[in-house]
């Protein structure tokens, strides 16, 4: 009982570090969902581990009604554990989850396969993960990684990346776990090709005009500049910002 309620003291502390919107220790206690779940899932996990898959069972569906968070009480959670908002969380009953992690709403751990056997994700320490990131499979999260918003990680992430798109891609990397995300500055690998793509073709218009300039050739107007303008617009001026 005494480590239960030291465990608790820890989640508190954990959401008071973690969301800028929390006033007090007392609003967390009695207002935060995410943490609710935390706490009965630890309880639905005790009857678990016990063999009282009935009682385990119950219990995480009944914290499922109240929350809108479903932890199969087979999960593995880790110490200091915050869910931010929660609601549509869903964890799976292999999945892992280490000590310090952050993870926003949406967030999804899902299984590929219908074997009883290891089929959900294993999340490392001090690893962020954005809103509705879903997360497939028997896969590793290395400590310190980071998931964007709307990402669909289906292969092992190292420790200290960063992961964005659909599928899940690889977009920076960093040694030190850090426990941050901002959500708009995070790179866009999308946005990065379509600019390498227009400057490259900005430098072939150049090279034709010359030629044609050179060749006496008539240049006529280009109906597509407005689109392209607007194009640039778009993906080199928002990601340059």
């Amino acid at each position: 009982m005494l480590k239960f309620l030291q465990l608790m003291k820890e989640d508190i502390r954990a959401a008071m570090e973690r969301d800028p919107a929390a006033r007090s220790p007392l609003e967390v206690f009695f207002l935060y969902p995410g943490l609710h779940a935390i706490w009965w899932h630890r309880i639905a996990n005790f009857f678990y581990r016990h063999k009282c898959y009935f009682i385990a069972r119950f219990i995480s569906q009944t914290n499922r009604f109240f929350t809108q968070i479903e932890i199969h009480p087979g999960a593995t959670i880790g110490r200091r554990f915050f869910i931010d908002h929660g609601s549509g969380v869903v964890i799976g009953e292999t999945s892992e989850i280490g000590d310090d992690v952050l993870m926003y709403q949406g967030v999804v751990l899902g299984g590929t396969s219908l074997e009883k056997k290891k089929r959900h994700p294993t999340i490392g320490n001090k690893v962020v993960i954005g809103s509705n990131a879903v997360i497939l499979g028997a896969i590793k999260i290395g400590d310190g990684a980071r998931i964007g918003s709307g990402s669909v990680v289906i292969k092992s992430v190292p420790p200290g990346a960063t992961v964005v798109g659909v599928p899940g891609r690889i977009v920076e990397e960093h040694h030190e776990p850090r426990i941050d995300l901002d959500h708009n500055r995070l790179p866009d690998p999308v946005a990065e090709a379509i600019k390498l793509v227009l400057a490259e073709q900005d430098k072939l218009e150049a090279r034709i005009k010359q030629l044609e300039l050179s060749a006496g050739i008539n240049v006529y107007g280009d109906d597509l500049k407005q689109i392209e303008k607007k194009i640039k617009k778009e993906f080199i001026d928002e990601t340059s910002t």
